[in-house]
């Protein structure tokens, strides 16, 4: 161990904080305005900080429950369904029970616990119990042992280098997302606030496609998902940001990827969730590819001779299927698309001259999404990469000046 580092508990770390749920059987505990935040808030979270979840409580929901309402920097980390979310709270917050998380006290830096969490991930899933799922209870967490600089001064050199990489990524998301708006700014322009949209030919989506299809899960086949293989996308990879998030991938072998050779993925495929959580959409490229899916993922696969695949793209971008597919969701055990309504959606089409014209508008905006996300992916590569010999002292930062 290197001398200007110790081996201490979590617990010598910071406050290690629990959470809890108000009755839900009491609405005036929730539509407050104290942040309440759950594993599934943090399931989609595109970067480190986190403000508010899907719902706030009140002070009265807040009383009712063992809750606690934790300050700014406090490093959320879930304890269970599923162990191992991490996200910093971009202001003061609380949590359900599925939370074992960190304030860190005054002689640590909040932004490397939370890489440090990150980096003993795995070894704290491992620690986890129990028969319906796996949890790590308050005491396992205050007593996990770790490897830290003594210097707070050192913590922050080390989060420096890793934030930079993540402060990049997060650039990169923002300017998507401006880029975004501009392609739904377009698109409305030309469709939704077109008062000659009446005139315009409409088109089944089904028609335009050489493919609307779905995927399978290949337990269902009796074949097991595997530790590394082809990228099997699932509804939770997809976020809503319109990006594909390889973390929560999970793979098949090459035998199952032939047995599903309908599902196979293909560059410019759209690919919509269709169970769940409806909508979530993105546009593929050869970046996640090999790649299938599972029946709750539709895959949508343009005839280029009748219109591009970004053109598509760009009608979910602009929400054109938003209140046609809303009056169409089927309630069974979870809200559900059917193919057939996949298919049916009107989509509007341009003459050669306009459609032109429009796709000279998007295009570029299209290739500079893409751009940005292969970007950020090389950014995590290297991040990720760092992390461990960051975290372990492998590379020394003595020197860094912050």
């Amino acid at each position: 161990m290197k001398s200007d580092w110790k081996e201490c508990t979590l617990a010598e770390l910071g406050e290690i904080v629990g959470g809890a749920t108000p009755s839900t059987k009491d609405e005036q505990n929730y539509g407050g305005d104290i942040a309440w935040i759950t594993p599934k808030d943090l399931s989609t979270l595109k970067g480190r900080f986190i403000s508010r979840g899907e719902r706030n409580i009140t002070e009265k929901g807040l009383r009712s429950c063992s809750a606690q309402i934790m300050p700014k920097n406090a490093v959320l980390f879930s304890s269970r369904a599923p162990i191992g979310y991490v996200a910093i709270a971009a202001n003061p917050v609380c949590t359900n029970q599925g939370f074992k998380s960190i304030v860190a006290n005054s002689d640590n830096d909040p932004m490397f616990l939370y890489y440090l969490l990150k980096y003993n991930k795995n070894a704290i899933e491992a620690m986890g119990s129990g028969t319906t799922f796996k949890e790590v209870s308050g005491s396992t967490m205050r007593g996990i042992r770790v490897y830290v600089p003594i210097s707070k001064a050192e913590q922050q050199r080390i989060a420096a280098i890793l934030s930079a990489l993540d402060e990049k990524i997060a650039i990169n998301r923002e300017i998507n997302d401006n880029l975004q708006q501009q392609l739904r700014t377009i698109f409305k322009a030309e469709f939704t606030d077109n008062p000659e949209l009446e005139n315009i030919t409409q088109i089944p989506l089904s028609e335009l496609c050489h493919v609307v299809t779905k995927g399978t899960t290949p337990t269902t086949l009796g074949k097991p998902f595997v530790e590394s293989g082809i990228n099997f996308i699932k509804a939770e990879s997809i976020l809503d940001d319109h990006s594909i998030d390889k973390s929560k991938f999970a793979f098949i072998d090459e035998e199952t990827n032939a047995l599903l050779k309908r599902s196979i993925i293909h560059a410019g495929d759209v690919v919509f969730t269709i169970a769940g959580t409806l909508g979530r959409f993105a546009l593929i490229d050869e970046n996640v590819l090999p790649a299938n899916t599972n029946q709750a993922v539709a895959i949508i696969r343009a005839d280029v001779e009748k219109v591009l695949p970004e053109y598509i793209y760009t009608c979910f971008i602009g929400e054109w299927h938003t209140d046609y597919y809303a009056k169409r969701v089927q309630q069974a055990v979870q809200a559900n698309l059917s193919l057939t309504t996949i298919k049916s959606l009107p989509i509007p089409l341009l003459d050669e001259a306009k459609m032109s014209e429009y796709l000279s508008l998007i295009l570029p905006l299209i290739k500079a999404i893409k751009t940005n996300e292969a970007q950020d992916e090389k950014l995590a590569v290297l991040r990720d990469n760092l992390l461990p010999k960051l975290m372990s002292g492998e590379i020394d930062v003595s020197d860094i000046q912050l």
